[in-house]
């Protein structure tokens, strides 16, 4: 299991920039391409929230799944889940404030920024009794968002999660030299800014290493697109500077805990869809998740990294179709 926190620790902070990790590398050289279409059909659409504006796409009616991204991706992940879900149900993925399409406001872009914008985008949408779909630090935002607003959300999934087990981790040397190292780098203000928004790793290293397929030329356009200046990739930056380590920032390590916390106590559908190897949430760590959470389902949706839209979006698709019209 320390391993395995040590790669997810890696993900989150984007501190591996040289090779993949040795578990990646077995699982790449088994895995056929497959084909993944890279084209967004899906119809963008954006909305004013707070003084600025967030970018979202929108397919189907009913009952609404809205589907959050993490870090550094956008509502474009999900363009091969969508579909799945849009033949029963409104499905809406949005742009964070500041990633992807959506506006770019002068704050920090902390995880409290997040969740202030992503309130305020689900109260100018007027949505109503939400299944929430998360991934990475969008995982964090649903189950906090769901603890925050049970009367809104009805349901929630989740997949590779910065999320406990794999986190807060207790010291920089817990992770071992390598990691603990490269924590504290990530989060130097001199180092972290020329490796974050300097040689934009999160974008041009991270996302495609985490991917157990090369990337074609246009999902590399789509991910880059919105961070292209300098400027634009403060929200990269941000996300790993709020990973709890050693007990900082102590607004996420409470955070964690309330998460967890809530974890045990709801009672509403719970779904959990995971991938071998994983990175976040390897099948070594789906009993964790199953002793904790009430009403929960898993599913296993094959071979893939972290962004595991990218490697199996047709297993996810019908996982989540399967799990809504059961519950």
């Amino acid at each position: 299991m320390l391993k395995t926190l040590a790669v997810a620790a890696l993900v989150a902070s984007s501190s591996l920039v040289a090779s993949r990790p040795a578990a990646a590398q077995d699982v790449a050289s088994k895995l056929p391409a497959l084909p993944i279409a890279e084209e967004l059909t899906i119809p963008r659409r954006e909305i004013a929230v707070l003084g600025s504006t967030m970018s979202y796409l929108e397919q189907g009616k009913g009952e609404v799944v809205l589907f959050l991204h993490g870090n550094p991706s956008a509502a474009y992940l999900w363009r091969n889940v969508i579909p799945s879900v849009s033949l029963s149900h409104r499905a809406v993925a949005v742009d964070l404030i500041g990633m992807g399409h959506s506006g770019k406001p002068d704050i920090q872009y902390g995880f409290a920024d997040h969740a202030r914008y992503l309130d305020a985008f689900v109260e100018a949408m007027g949505l109503e009794r939400i299944t929430l779909v998360g991934h990475d630090w969008g995982a964090a935002l649903a189950w906090d968002f769901a603890r925050r607003h049970p009367d809104k959300v009805v349901r929630l999934a989740f997949m590779e999660g910065v999320l406990p087990p794999a986190f807060p981790q207790p010291s920089y040397e817990a992770m071992g030299k390598e990691m603990g190292g490269m924590f504290r780098a990530m989060r130097d203000p001199q180092e972290g800014r020329r490796m974050i928004m300097e040689n934009n790793m999160f974008v041009e290293q991270i996302l495609p290493m985490m991917i157990n397929r090369s990337l074609g030329e246009k999902a590399r356009r789509e991910y880059g697109l919105p961070y292209r200046q300098i400027g634009d990739r403060l929200p990269t930056w941000a996300w790993p500077r709020d990973v709890p380590i050693g007990g900082e920032p102590a607004s996420s390590v409470r955070l964690m805990n309330d998460i967890q916390s809530f974890m045990a106590k709801t009672r509403m559908p719970v779904l959990l869809a995971y991938a071998d190897p994983g990175v976040l949430v390897p099948p070594q760590a789906v009993p964790f998740y199953t002793g904790l959470i009430r009403n929960l389902e898993t599913a296993f949706v094959g071979q893939g990294l972290h962004f595991i839209q990218e490697d199996q979006p047709a297993a996810i698709g019908r996982a989540l179709a399967d799990w809504l019209r059961r519950n």
